[in-house]
């Protein structure tokens, strides 16, 4: 049984759902300004957890980097990856940062993109947690529960796989679409029985309301983390994307080995203490790589169990998202 629970959009929301509505209405009709190539400009989507991408833009290198060709950055923020796959869809954005399911819900639905890049695997960084004092113990209590999970998003392939590896499937659950914020306050209150999150977020929860980890996605799943681009984009622009993914290393690497440092100046950025947000930064990477036949076979995977579940509605080439 799957229940989808609607809440309040902020502005912001309501925003993405509008460009996402429009991007479907303007198939095959002429397409407004923001939404074409526009060669001396690199728009980047960015969600506030993605800690590297928001270094790099709070630290300006990539501005000053781009700057000398005549190209502008801009950075437009995004509640969650698939928020961010239609932004991108709909010609919003050039470039951005999601997680290993995003971009093969995307795919399925006609998106064009490809894959940049990947950072690699982080599987410490996701995992299902419920309240202290939650009876809950292991992944079979799971079973006829209540689990809040953000629709589409990396956390959604997490949960697909650890009910599979434990002998379960998704019927056997009751999922709840809800976005961070909704699911935190959802646990907290007992609407439902666990969350299913990524970090900051799960750091957070964990520090600041005593909650349990039941799983992470150790031996479940990689929880790759990508770099796509729009198609047009990445053909016409490839030194800039080039650029933009050499100062994402260098910022990686300067996360690596001064992660209280990086902590300290996401802390009043991303809205937490600063020990939280280290806990998490040390479960991820922060080193990416070109893609490769590797990380595509996986992401492959994905499409056809979300296929053959149903989850979504074509099978999709996940080789098909690469520039030739």
């Amino acid at each position: 049984m799957t229940r989808e629970k609607t809440t309040p959009s902020n502005h912001r929301e309501r925003r993405r759902a509008v460009l996402a509505a429009l991007g479907a209405a303007l198939a095959g009709a002429a397409l407004p300004a923001w939404a074409k190539f526009q060669p001396d400009q690199f728009r980047i989507g960015y969600q506030k957890a993605a800690s590297t991408l928001v270094l790099l833009k709070a630290n300006g290198a990539l501005e000053k980097r781009l700057a000398p060709q005549g190209i502008k950055v801009t950075w437009n923020e995004f509640p969650a990856g698939p928020q961010l796959l239609e932004g991108l869809n709909v010609g919003a954005i050039d470039f951005g940062y999601v997680g290993e399911a995003p971009p093969v819900f995307a795919q399925a639905a006609g998106a064009d993109f490809v894959y940049s890049a990947y950072e690699l695997p982080t599987p410490h960084a996701e995992g299902v947690v419920v309240a202290k004092q939650s009876p809950i113990r292991s992944v079979a209590d799971l079973k006829g529960k209540k689990i809040g999970l953000n629709r589409g998003s990396d956390v959604h392939w997490f949960l697909v796989a650890l009910l599979q590896q434990h002998g379960l499937g998704v019927r056997d659950v009751q999922t709840v679409w809800l976005a961070p914020a909704d699911a935190r306050a959802a646990l907290q209150s007992g609407a439902i029985d666990a969350w299913a999150i990524w970090d900051p977020f799960l750091a957070a929860v964990q520090a600041q309301d005593g909650a349990r980890l039941v799983a992470d996605a150790s031996g479940v799943a990689s929880h790759h983390q990508f770099f796509l681009s729009q198609r047009e984009f990445a053909q016409k622009r490839r030194e800039v994307i080039a650029i933009a993914l050499e100062e994402l290393g260098k910022t990686g690497q300067w996360v690596r080995q001064n992660t209280a440092a990086a902590a300290a100046r996401l802390a009043p950025i991303q809205g937490l203490d600063a020990a939280t947000i280290e806990t998490g930064l040390k479960h991820y990477a922060h080193e990416y790589r070109p893609i490769d036949a590797a990380v595509l076979a996986d992401q492959q995977k994905i499409a056809d169990t979300f296929y053959d579940l149903k989850i979504i509605p074509r099978k999709v080439v996940t080789k098909d998202a690469v520039l030739a």
